[in-house]
């Protein structure tokens, strides 16, 4: 990358109505140049809408929006020259094979034919779809798809990348394979800008993290702000019978003055340990809640303390898992409307 602009993205008060429904509602947005920045956030949060403003697939109703420092409605063919896009789903031909697809794609990017079948060859190469080049793309895996649709988003490398929530519905080997992909392509200086409602996917591969929800910025850091904003440790504790797991969730939350999270195993259970505003620490206040648990005559077969994963850190801001579940009744029963 020749520009030395600090930010790739910036965005002031960014707005986009539809109807009624104000599905981006004043998103402020400062994405610095060289890194991946995730927007992390459930279904219809509105992050495949703000990412359709900042590549100038849809004009704002309201706010700025700039990327590296071009305006996305003075400037939108500025702004067109130095990004790329890759949706949700594949945009590819199904019908031609994966060298047709890209040398193709690489013509009406005004490559010459031997430069685009040389480009085409390197992509498919450097991705690991060198044997499948000739196959037709409807005979291609999940994992294939987003490969060749990411490749195909640089075949111009771009300055920024939109990746909009790459990995949904691949299995774990693939998102493995595209997140090795995401990292390749950062390592070359492109700025990434990912949408995801994958925790996980946030936590890997992002350096700053936006929570979004209802259109708006929640939350906005580091991975480690945004855990510590939420309380300084989780306790997690597995339980020897899980009849005992709704008293110990009543012996947990009193003894820690903190919500507790069932777990989907029976015998598990979670909690946040805030060590702000107290003489104990985190690991003296877990200590005590074991103790009360003991007490209790609930056994306890193995307990950890760690960070906060990202998935607390968002049922913390939003009252929701990310993916958009409601969250479990207090008592335990069942989920809220």
């Amino acid at each position: 990358m020749t520009d030395t602009t600090d930010l790739a993205i910036e965005t002031e008060g960014m707005v986009k109505v539809f109807g009624t429904n104000r599905a981006v509602d004043g998103v402020d947005l400062r994405v610095p140049a060289g890194t991946v920045y995730g927007v992390l956030g459930p279904n219809g949060a509105g992050k495949t809408t703000a990412v359709k403003m900042l590549a100038t697939l849809l004009r704002p109703d309201g706010g700025r929006a700039r990327v590296f420092g071009k305006d996305v409605v003075k400037d939108a063919d500025g702004v067109r020259g130095r990004v790329s896009l890759t949706g949700q789903y594949a945009s590819v031909d199904e019908d031609l094979t994966g060298t047709e697809n890209l040398v193709l794609l690489g013509r009406l990017l005004g490559h010459s034919r031997p430069a685009a079948r040389e480009r085409s060859a390197q992509l498919l190469t450097a991705f690991g779809l060198a044997e499948a080049a000739d196959k037709q793309i409807k005979n291609y895996s999940g994992g294939m798809r987003r490969r060749i649709d990411i490749a195909a988003s640089i075949l111009n490398t771009p300055d920024l990348l939109f990746l909009d929530e790459p990995t949904t519905g691949l299995d774990p080997r693939s998102r493995n394979q595209v997140w090795d992909i995401v990292r390749a392509v950062v390592a070359q200086g492109t700025t990434v800008l990912l949408t995801t409602q994958y925790l996980d996917e946030a936590d890997q591969l992002a350096s700053r993290i936006a929570v979004i929800d209802h259109g708006k910025v929640i939350a906005e850091g580091t991975k480690g702000e945004l855990k510590a904003s939420v309380g300084s440790g989780s306790v997690h504790v597995r339980l020897r019978d899980p009849e005992r797991r709704p008293e110990a969730e009543r012996v947990l939350r009193a003894a820690l003055k903190a919500a507790v999270t069932l777990e989907p195993d029976p015998v598990a259970l979670t909690a946040t340990v805030d060590g702000h505003g107290t003489d104990l620490g985190a690991a003296e206040q877990a200590a005590r809640a074991l103790a009360e648990l003991a007490k209790a005559g609930i056994t306890v077969d193995s307990f950890g303390l760690g960070q906060p994963s990202l998935d607390e850190v968002f049922l913390a801001l939003t009252d929701r898992p990310a993916d958009g579940t409601p969250p479990p009744n207090p008592d335990g029963k069942g989920t809220t409307a």
